[in-house]
């Protein structure tokens, strides 16, 4: 797979979980290669927090989608990021 290709997989599996859960997300690139792609969890001036890391594997759209929804719910149950809490039925809901 491409490093494009892996880009767009990822890009693709992070806004499909951003949109059912109505959060905002925002794809930056900061090199030509994509190696490795990280995808990272943000509320407010927080600092993020790292939810999936693509090292250049064979991951399908839905794999990353499936990992970003586990991480979400996960992190759902952190006192800090209370937030989520509101959301966590829905996390549960597309699994």
């Amino acid at each position: 797979m491409s490093d494009g290709e892996r880009l767009k997989s990822v890009s693709v599996a992070a806004e499909k979980m951003a949109k059912e859960l109505r959060l905002d997300v925002e794809v930056v690139t900061f090199e030509e290669r994509f190696t490795p792609i990280y995808i990272y969890y943000k509320n407010a001036e927080e600092e993020p927090i790292p939810l999936y890391c693509d090292k250049g594997g064979e991951s399908t759209m839905q794999e990353i989608y499936d990992a970003l929804r586990k991480m979400m719910f996960v992190l759902s149950f952190h006192p800090k990021h209370s937030a989520l809490k509101q959301i966590r039925g829905e996390v549960i809901h597309f699994s």
